[in-house]
């Protein structure tokens, strides 16, 4: 196991102090249970340690990204620390590959598994936290996760205008939002479309694109802007 140690602490970039941390946090339930302390040796409480560090860490980056709407946050933090997005990562960086388990578990194809995947690297993450601190966690989850971030914080960010401008506008209370296609040019096969966007009877943006979707996107995108503006 030590050899193994030593491989995966240059792929997450965090050299342990205590590497015995490191393998409680590869060590899955199944394998802990077939080992003297039972549970006790297992993941299961690196894990909860290590969910809430990603939320936190996740969250400060994103506060400081610039995003605005508590709401777009929301959204873009839970895309990066689903469990389906935990267990791309680990695949991608082959943490899966260390993971400890048990004769069952192993034979019945968990290392495979989403939940087993993502419950690892978040207590791998726990495990870094403990041993290193929040600056050690910080590096490793940018590390394994900043590029799962930066897609997240861009496609939340630049392909959902529309939610954004709800949720801008219905802040002090209910607003009645209105798209409509004011014009369309262009053959058939590259047709060109404008779109506006009223609130309340009165227009605030416009914009236009290659499809009505795109050019109610760049809409609501232009009436954020002005909106930002004026605050």
């Amino acid at each position: 196991m030590q050899k193994d140690i030593k491989e995966l602490e240059k792929i997450i970039g965090y050299t342990f102090r205590q590497p015995d941390l490191l393998e409680r946090a590869l060590t899955h339930s199944s394998r802990a249970n077939e080992l003297e302390g039972g549970a006790y040796c297992g993941n299961e409480r690196l894990e909860f340690l290590g969910d809430a560090v990603l939320d936190a860490i996740v969250s400060i980056f994103l506060y400081e990204s610039g995003a605005r709407r508590e709401g777009a946050m929301t959204r873009i933090r839970a895309a990066v620390v689903c469990e389906k997005s935990l267990a791309a990562a680990s695949a991608r960086f082959g943490l899966h590959n260390f993971i400890r388990l048990g004769k069952g578990e192993e034979s019945d194809g968990g290392r495979s598994r989403d939940s087993i995947r993502a419950d690892a690297l978040e207590a791998v993450i726990g495990a870094v936290y403990l041993d290193g601190g929040m600056a050690a966690a910080s590096k490793t989850v940018s590390l394994l996760l900043g590029e799962t971030m930066n897609r997240a914080l861009s496609d939340g960010l630049q392909g959902d205008y529309k939610t954004a401008l709800q949720e801008e506008l219905q802040r002090s209370g209910p607003a009645e939002i209105m798209y409509e296609i004011v014009s369309e040019s262009g053959p058939d096969h590259d047709k060109r479309f404008e779109a506006a966007v009223s609130v309340d009877g009165t227009r605030i943006g416009t914009g236009s694109g290659n499809s009505k979707k795109q050019a109610q996107q760049e809409a609501a995108k232009a009436a954020l802007a002005g909106l930002n503006e004026r605050q």
